[in-house]
């Protein structure tokens, strides 16, 4: 069954946005991170325009985020101390992201800005997380955070200034660095329309020094607020948010974490996270050779709207 979404001004099955929502949130619960950067070239694919794709998908993550918020705390892995600081710089990153949004669809320039971060962005996350996982399965049941030289970025924010002590994570770490850490993912959860845990997560881990658990936990209580903010700044500011297509998502993706996180258990996480790579690596493709590929009709291509 076709229902017609205002935003989008388009009609689309419900049980495609539905299956969508349940297999990206089915990911989010079995790798920890928000799915945003699936979701929204996912939908784009679909005939969705990028605009109302980004700001829709930022809303539903919202929900998925706070689930497993409640999940994490429970078993005590959240910093809500780090997070706080964290977020802080994300309130700002998302603001500053949203005008940012509206200045290029002004432009007519951010449908073709935005595809072409996202494969930029999908390559880089796709390969590091292959590279990362294939390294895992040759040493088993250890935590990546342990037993590993220090890089020379994390010698660097070990000597930033503003140092504050978590007692939860257990590591001192600069304010000033988690501040920055919190802009650069709100910045790109406005403009790409994603919760920016595929940044957070390996930054934490391999940069800031927070064990595995701690990391994933607090990421996600981060993202919560972030995406709530971006929300009502596109919805405010640029008009984007197609609540009815975010419902049915959300929908989905709820269903779908709730699976995740109970078969990431079952599971063993690195081969996981090897087939997912593979997967981030394959939409990758798919959105360079749609830039690439010269349209049949030039009619429909223009942009700021």
């Amino acid at each position: 069954m076709d229902i017609f979404f205002p935003i989008a001004r388009m009609p689309i099955s419900v049980a495609a946005i539905l299956g969508l929502g349940g297999v990206v949130g089915l990911l989010s619960g079995l790798f920890g991170v928000g799915g945003g950067f699936l979701m929204t070239p996912l939908l784009m694919m679909m005939g969705v325009p990028p605009a109302v794709a980004v700001a829709s998908d930022t809303n539903q993550i919202v929900a998925a985020s706070a689930s497993g918020t409640i999940a994490h705390s429970k078993s005590k892995n959240v910093d809500y101390k780090l997070g706080f600081i964290i977020l802080l710089g994300g309130l700002a990153g998302g603001s500053l992201g949203t005008v940012v949004v509206k200045i290029l669809r002004g432009l007519g320039n951010f449908d073709f800005v935005l595809k072409s971060s996202y494969v930029l962005m999908l390559l880089l996350v796709g390969t590091f997380m292959f590279i990362e996982s294939l390294s895992a399965l040759k040493k088993k049941d250890v935590d990546v955070s342990a037993g590993r030289k220090p890089s020379a970025v994390a010698r660097f924010m070990a000597k930033m200034p503003v140092r504050m002590y978590f007692e939860v994570s257990g590591i001192e770490s600069s304010l000033i660095a988690l501040f920055g850490l919190g802009l650069l993912v709100g910045v790109l959860s406005a403009v790409m329309g994603v919760g920016g845990g595929f940044i957070m997560l390996p930054v934490m881990i391999y940069f800031i020094g927070m064990p595995t658990h701690n990391a994933v936990g607090t990421s996600i209580f981060v993202i919560i607020f972030t995406a709530i903010n971006v929300t009502i700044a596109q919805s405010v500011l640029n008009h984007t948010v197609d609540l009815v297509l975010a419902l049915v998502l959300l929908i989905g993706s709820s269903i779908g974490a709730q699976f995740g996180a109970k078969l990431g258990k079952k599971l063993k996480a690195e081969q996981l996270r090897v087939v997912f790579s593979l997967i981030v690596l394959a939409v990758m493709v798919k959105m360079l050779a749609d830039l690439l590929i010269v349209p049949s009709s030039l009619i429909g291509l223009g942009g700021g709207h």
